[in-house]
């Protein structure tokens, strides 16, 4: 007969049961003793009807008749399996007691002791516990200690009575209060625990012992209340290690959240200047360039970043915004095709950023007098919703609008309606639609079905707004939609435009004047550009407003309110 050691090779049979996360296996090259047990057939019965009645979903009994066998063989691996029919099914009592048999049978086994140190911690068995941990932290050596620290850390985090496992970890840690980890960690549970003195007092010590230590400076900030004082411990921790990355960082990105701009700029740049490839510098870089409106150097960061990844996704940034930049700087300066290039970048794994890309990617073929192609790149989009698939007819709609089809946006909208009758996006681009063609009492029923509908709506209450206050008809009315739009986006600049639109309607030009200049200071549209530059013109100051609409023509000739506006007061730049 053969020996029950030879033939319960388990590996594939536990591989296909799934492996459960008290029980981890065993590293490469680990040996358990293992018993010399005859394999006779109640043995080999017990041990398949444990593992049938576990396929089977009862986990109970598979534990119970492989604990049993277990017990009777004294086999490890039996013991091993019971854990794992355990766990598996929540029972964390049966699966402490199986634990407890594995480590006795193999109690030279780390994966043993691990798998009961696991249990016995998530039971919140802490003085059961106490005795391995403190062994783990007396037999690490000093290289190894942070490890063990941190995963103490870990360890701790999965027990519910957060106060009894901070109180275990300042004991357990406080011999080991000479180790920078060891006494941050300290720090850090004096911190969690609303006791901010003695984790400064922690932190302050750590750091005063190891002035090198980009840890110690790192979590003393965190702690530090005053953020400029935070600043300054970083930038004196910069001055005497340069070279201190992670610090660096942290300061580059304190002096963003301060509205410090220049000075976090600089910071990067000597990042960059240590690190040439960092990505989380070249990318931080990119996008605070772009922030300060300074595009080339932006356009070079961003493109530097994209370069580095290689074709491959980033895990720890969102990368399609760096192409979104990228993409804008280039259209910026009518470069399509660079646009292009870098919005085909982005994939339909990018979830948040996709569609845009998309919608992005069709309006610019079709400005390049591409409409079929725009079209074309919509229609073969992959969208996982109802709502991505209205995003898109949207966006075809406004193409074709924009290409002077209205008959063929209109049929486009009419038809969508037809299957989604309430949807506020497809109501709202049919109003659009039904303005641009003249049949303003259409747009203005669909606008008021928005309302209905969706009465937070900000959007359809100045649409029909401004509407009245451009033909400049009810402007009592456009007035009190204006400001109900205002008053659900106080900060938006085009709700802003009408406003100082309709107060120029209404003969209040200082109130238009000042709106507008704010909508102006936060979006330099040409269209706020044209309404603002009239209000200069009846304010007699003609030399003001012909700058203003010259800077504005520059940057879209094409604009319709800004051509109107000039046609209508014969003006000529």
């Amino acid at each position: 007969m053969k020996t029950l050691s030879i033939i319960l090779t388990l590996s594939a049979l536990l591989a296909s049961a799934g492996t459960v996360a008290a029980a981890p296996k065993a590293p490469a090259g680990a040996q358990e003793a293992l018993p010399n047990a005859r394999l006779t057939g109640e043995v080999m019965y017990k041990y398949l009807a444990a593992e049938l009645a576990f396929q089977r979903g009862e986990a109970f009994a598979a534990y119970a008749t492989m604990f049993s066998i277990a017990r009777s063989t004294n086999d490890p691996r039996l013991a091993r399996r019971a854990v794992e029919f355990a766990a598996a099914g929540s029972l964390s009592a049966e699966a402490l007691k199986a634990a407890r048999l594995w480590r006795d049978l193999a109690p030279q086994s780390e994966e043993a002791a691990q798998a009961l140190l696991g249990l016995q911690i998530a039971g919140g068995r802490l003085d059961e516990a106490k005795q391995a941990l403190a062994q783990q932290l007396a037999t690490a050596t000093p290289a190894k200690l942070p490890a063990v620290i941190a995963n103490l850390q870990r360890q701790m985090a999965r027990v519910q009575d957060r106060g009894r496992a901070m109180a275990l970890m300042r004991e357990l840690l406080e011999p080991y209060r000479e180790s920078v980890d060891a006494q941050l960690t300290l720090a850090q549970i004096a911190m969690v625990g609303g006791d901010r003195t003695t984790a400064l007092r922690e932190a302050r010590d750590a750091l005063a012992k190891h002035p090198a230590s980009e840890l110690a400076a790192l979590t003393l900030a965190q702690i530090i209340d005053n953020k400029t004082d935070a600043a300054k411990l970083l930038s004196d921790f910069l001055q005497k290690n340069p070279k201190a990355r992670e610090v660096r960082l942290a300061y580059s990105r304190m002096l963003f959240e301060q509205n410090r701009l220049p000075d976090a700029k600089k910071e990067f740049q000597a990042l960059l200047q240590q690190y040439p490839d960092d990505q989380t510098a070249l990318y931080a870089a990119g996008l605070l360039a772009a922030q300060m409106n300074d595009l080339k150097e932006a356009e070079n960061y961003l493109a530097a970043y994209i370069r580095t990844l290689g074709g491959q996704p980033d895990r720890e940034r969102d990368s399609t915004q760096a192409l979104m930049v990228l993409s804008q700087i280039s259209e910026q300066r009518n470069d399509i095709a660079g646009a292009l290039k870098w919005l085909e970048l982005i994939d339909s794994s990018a979830q948040g950023s996709y569609l845009g890309a998309i919608l992005k990617r069709a309006q610019l073929t079709a400005k390049g007098g591409k409409l079929d192609a725009a079209r074309a790149i919509l229609s073969g989009a992959e969208v996982g919703s109802d709502d991505d698939r209205v995003r898109l007819i949207v966006g075809e709609s406004q193409l074709l609008r924009d290409a002077g089809r209205l008959p063929d946006a209109l049929r486009l909208i009419d038809e969508a309606l037809g299957q989604h009758k309430d949807n506020i996006d497809l109501l709202y681009e049919h109003a659009m639609l039904a303005e641009k063609s003249g049949n303003f009492d259409l747009m203005e029923r669909q606008l008021r079905q928005v309302m209905k509908i969706a009465p937070e709506n900000q959007h359809a209450y100045n649409a029909l707004g401004y509407s009245f206050a451009d033909r400049n008809i009810r402007l009592q009315e456009a007035y009190d939609l204006i400001k109900k739009a205002s008053s659900l986006a106080p900060e938006d600049p085009y709700i802003m435009d009408s406003l100082g639109w309709i107060e120029f309607r209404l003969g209040r030009f200082e109130q238009a004047e000042a709106t507008l200049r704010r909508a102006y200071g936060i979006k330099g549209d040409p269209e706020i550009a044209a309404h603002l530059g009239e209000v200069l013109w009846v304010l007699g100051r003609e030399d003001e407003a012909k700058k203003l609409w010259r800077n504005a023509n520059a940057k879209d000739p094409r604009n319709e309110t800004l051509k109107g506006t000039l046609q209508r007061l014969q003006v000529k730049l």
